[in-house]
């Protein structure tokens, strides 16, 4: 039998349980997983840029004892990814499960023979979430909780 190759994206920004929880579910459906990290350009989609630096998030992914390899992710159109790398299977969040990019991705990679996989989704935690509970701990002047210029 042959190596099975997974794939899984995102941004990766301000790395929680929920990444954790992806990447660690995607290696129990291959035997080598790939990890896509999107650079800001291209992650700029989700209305607002990451706030660890891509570098950064690169590093912090191929550090995770689940990810066999991380790369660029470098376009949205996850068949360049296919074409470049050649995985077998595409791991995604089961939110994405029912959508239309979500029908496009199984339909596309049907065509191809990839399978797409959705992973159980953390609710309770996400960046855009961790990002809004930070912007919270910010004074009206931009100074952290407790530093206010007014001190």
């Amino acid at each position: 039998m042959s190596r099975i190759i997974g794939y899984a994206s995102g941004v990766f920004d301000l790395f929680h349980i929920g990444h954790l929880n992806m990447l660690r579910r995607a290696r129990t459906h291959c035997d080598h997983l790939v990890a896509g990290v999107l650079p800001d350009e291209v992650a700029a989609h989700k209305g607002s840029a990451p706030v660890v630096p891509f570098d950064e998030r690169l590093e912090i992914v191929r550090s995770v004892r689940y990810v066999d390899e991380a790369v660029a992710d470098t376009t949205l159109d996850k068949l360049d990814a296919w074409r470049r790398i050649g995985f077998h299977r595409l791991f995604k969040g089961d939110d994405w499960r029912g959508t239309e990019r979500g029908a496009r991705w199984e339909r596309d990679f049907e065509a191809v023979g990839v399978e797409v996989v959705y992973l159980p989704y953390t609710a309770h935690v996400s960046s855009s979430a961790l990002r809004r509970e930070l912007e919270l701990l910010v004074e009206p002047d931009g100074a952290p909780l407790g530093h206010s210029a007014d001190l």
